[in-house]
């Protein structure tokens, strides 16, 4: 693949790291979770961010699969019904993987543009599935949190891309 003009070669990502970063994502959004006395529905949804993030930078680590096993994760510690979350991560990851290499050409705040349709997507098929299975609605808010995940999408590639980026070992017999 040609690299778009002027952007860093950067290092292979370690999959320890690529875990604990989805394993981080989902303390949080139960840390989140915990202080907003339940599951507040403007409340970003971090998990979500960091899968879409490794599902563009890393497709062959992270895919459907992955996003399932933390979509079945997330519904058992919500206690949701079962399978709301998992169909929405795997719509997520797999939108993601259709999109990874157009993502890749643009900048980090074009980026939050360009998954801004995959967030409200998410949250779309999480309400209609709710809904399905008679919950009430949970109000307009819900409509902050597909932004706000967009808008955490610029802090979140600095962060995770930031291992990848470090310089690598200087070798007197590599001109690289």
């Amino acid at each position: 693949m040609i690299m778009p003009r002027g952007q860093q070669l950067l290092l292979p990502a370690n999959p320890w790291f690529i875990f604990l970063s989805l394993l981080s994502a989902q303390l949080l959004n139960m840390v989140l979770n915990m202080l907003l006395i339940g599951n507040a529905a403007w409340a970003p949804d971090f998990l979500a961010v960091v899968l879409v993030f490794w599902c563009v930078h890393q497709p062959q680590r992270v895919g459907i699969g992955v996003a399932f096993f933390f979509g079945i994760f997330n519904d058992v510690q919500q206690s949701s019904l079962l399978g709301q979350h998992a169909l929405s991560y795997t719509v997520l990851g797999y939108c993601a993987a259709l999109i990874h290499r157009r993502l890749l050409w643009f900048k980090e705040p074009s980026q939050s543009l360009q998954v801004l349709p995959l967030f409200v997507l998410a949250h779309v098929l999480e309400l209609s599935v709710r809904m399905l299975s008679g919950s009430l609605f949970p109000g307009w808010w819900l409509l902050l949190a597909p932004a706000l995940e967009a808008l955490a999408w610029p802090i979140v590639s600095v962060l995770l891309l930031a291992p990848q980026r470090r310089a690598p070992d200087p070798d007197e017999n590599r001109p690289l």
